[in-house]
């Protein structure tokens, strides 16, 4: 079992930068491809950004360029740096872990509580 704590969500203006990170438990840390998803109101949960067991990296398009996700597996934590906000981006973010494969196509075997962010104009 993998649990995911969430934190660094909240209010910032278009424009600005926000660094979310992930604590998680357990000693499989880095025998899992780490990830986040977020939600928007009304939309489907979706993949942004993954790391890999081997630290490949995978952005969606939609953040590529702005987004950035990195791994510590001395610390159990994984981040992602998200420049240049907009109002677009406003979601609840979640931690996600699973396989290397696995999570980028959108299978998550663990997930987390969530982090909101919101984006103002």
């Amino acid at each position: 079992q993998v649990q995911l704590v969430e934190s660094g969500g909240g209010l910032v203006q278009a424009g600005g930068s926000l660094r979310l990170s992930c604590l998680a438990s357990g000693r499989s840390f880095s025998k899992h491809a780490m990830g986040w998803c977020r939600q928007a109101s009304g939309k489907e949960l979706e993949v942004i950004a993954a790391i890999s067991t081997g630290g490949g990296r995978y952005y969606k398009d939609s953040v590529k360029g702005r987004f950035t996700i990195s791994r510590d597996n001395a610390k159990n934590t994984v981040y992602l740096q998200m420049n240049s906000l907009t109002p677009e981006d406003t979601a609840v973010y979640y931690c996600a872990a699973g396989g290397d494969d696995e999570l980028v196509g959108g299978t998550i075997d663990y997930r987390g509580q969530g982090t909101q962010v919101t984006v103002s104009s």
